[in-house]
């Protein structure tokens, strides 16, 4: 495609987005910007987050993890549902009990102000690296394709990607976020479902040809049994997923804030036991398309790429044709910008709410923080990506990004301490152990092979939260 052609349907798509915007935020006021004055369809939450939670990492790295790792990831979603019942149980009721808008309000009653600003910072910290990681694979994108052969610099195309987001999210915040999430999931698996078709076009298959080709290639395999030092065994994948799922989503607040939007807690249940079930096809659906991207590299002897992320990008720009090349594009942007502006959005309300300690009473008020707020992360996003543009170290990035998700574990042991016990603790001293539990982690994973002789895969969110807990108990009055 040429740089005019990407460039109109970026323009297309943002218009779209516009469009919807004006039509949800046109009265938002704050309960509406925070938690869309609980009014948002269970069915429309549901299918927006599937979106939402598929980032454009997912987008891109799924399906090129086919060639390592075959198809085993799908043991770790199978533990997602294990997850979604948990929060769907344990957390949402709570959560609307209390009738929160931030979720980390819950941290302030149960152990005090030191634990409720600890837990809040965490999650600012690790989505603000998260969002702005995933804006730069976006924006890098962009820039390639389109303006390095006009000469704009990275910091324009940054700042005018921000800006779209801005627009569109500053008036309605979820209310708005809500819808333009549900038409962004159906892009993106629209993305994958016509690259699929179109492969199996490519290598005259149907239906049962393309399932008896998964089946018999050298990727079919999805359980592991038999290997407890393979990070791909099934019970470390299963329960790990099942931990992911309780603290990046239940203990997320970008991710609750779309449940606090339903109109009472049965509608939010019902929508995540929907959007648990729906992850499990949609995610069997990249899976499906990393496999039929390696069949298709191997028959049209297309040398595969050592980097599993390049699979898709490389085959869908160069050697599908150019309907794959545009459903691409506008797949990734879906799968990009629906992570990017959910988490403006519940960055802005946390921040608002936990560090500001605005009185949603005051309209007037709470309008003008959440504003600057709005203004501030949005900044902080252009900011931090062109730190990751200055880096320009692949490993460097890989790690600062595995940092950011440590900071899950506190928040899991925090809450699983608050929940399953009745001790008080020192509020003072919370934020230490919350800072000491990574740390401690990072060090532990590092060395485990020399000390333990075992790999620590992503059963370290486990560990960290299991650190947090016991620290807790040291702590406690």
């Amino acid at each position: 495609m040429t740089p005019i052609t990407i460039l109109s349907v970026v323009v297309g798509y943002f218009a779209l987005l516009l469009l919807i915007s004006y039509f949800t935020g046109r009265k938002a006021d704050n309960k509406g910007f925070f938690v869309g004055n609980k009014q948002s369809p269970w069915y429309v939450v549901a299918f927006g987050m599937v979106g939402a939670s598929l980032s454009g990492v997912t987008f891109i790295s799924v399906p090129g993890w086919v060639k390592s790792i075959d198809f085993t990831y799908m043991q770790m979603v199978l533990g997602y549902m294990l997850g979604y019942i948990v929060v769907a149980n344990i957390l949402l009721p709570l959560y609307y009990k209390l009738n929160l808008t931030s979720i980390y309000t819950y941290l302030d009653g149960r152990f005090g102000k030191a634990s409720y600003k600890t837990g809040a910072s965490f999650f600012l910290l690790s989505r603000t690296i998260g969002a702005s990681f995933r804006l730069f694979l976006m924006a890098n994108v962009l820039q390639i394709t389109v303006f390095d052969a006009w000469g704009v610099p990275f910091a324009v195309t940054v700042l005018i990607t921000i800006l779209l987001i801005w627009l569109y999210t500053f008036k309605g915040g979820i209310k708005t976020i809500v819808w333009t999430d549900t038409l962004q999931t159906l892009f993106m698996l629209l993305a994958v479902g016509v690259s699929i078709f179109l492969i199996m076009d490519k290598l005259n298959l149907n239906i049962s040809g393309l399932t008896n080709m998964i089946s018999e290639s050298e990727y079919s395999q999805v359980f592991v049994f038999d290997d407890w030092q393979s990070k791909q065994n099934f019970f470390k994948q299963f329960f790990t997923g099942a931990f992911i799922t309780i603290v990046m989503t239940g203990l997320d607040q970008d991710m609750m804030q779309k449940n606090l939007s339903c109109k009472n807690l049965a509608e939010a249940k019902k929508n995540i036991y929907w959007y648990g079930f729906a992850f499990i096809p949609a995610n069997l659906l990249f899976l499906v398309l990393g496999a039929l991207l390696l069949i298709f590299a191997q028959h049209e002897g297309i040398a595969i790429p050592e980097r599993g992320d390049d699979l898709f990008p490389l085959l869908a720009t160069q050697y599908l044709g150019p309907v794959v090349s545009l459903f691409f594009l506008v797949g990734l942007m879906a799968a990009a910008y629906s992570s990017a502006d959910s988490a403006l959005t519940s960055l802005t309300t946390s921040f608002t709410v936990d560090i500001l300690d605005a009185d949603e009473s005051d309209e007037a008020r709470t309008r003008k923080l959440r504003r600057q707020s709005h203004l501030l992360f949005s900044a902080l996003l252009l900011v931090v990506i062109m730190i990751f543009r200055a880096i320009n170290d692949d490993s460097v990035i890989a790690a600062i990004f595995t940092v950011a998700g440590y900071t899950y574990g506190p928040l899991l042991g925090l809450y699983a301490f608050g929940l399953f016990t009745k001790l008080q603790v020192k509020d003072k001293l919370v934020p230490v152990i919350a800072i000491l539990s990574p740390i401690i982690c990072y060090i532990l994973k590092y060395n485990s092979m020399d000390w333990f002789g075992i790999t620590i895969g992503f059963e370290l969110l486990m560990i960290n939260g299991a650190l947090t807990y016991i620290g807790l108990f040291f702590i406690k009055k």
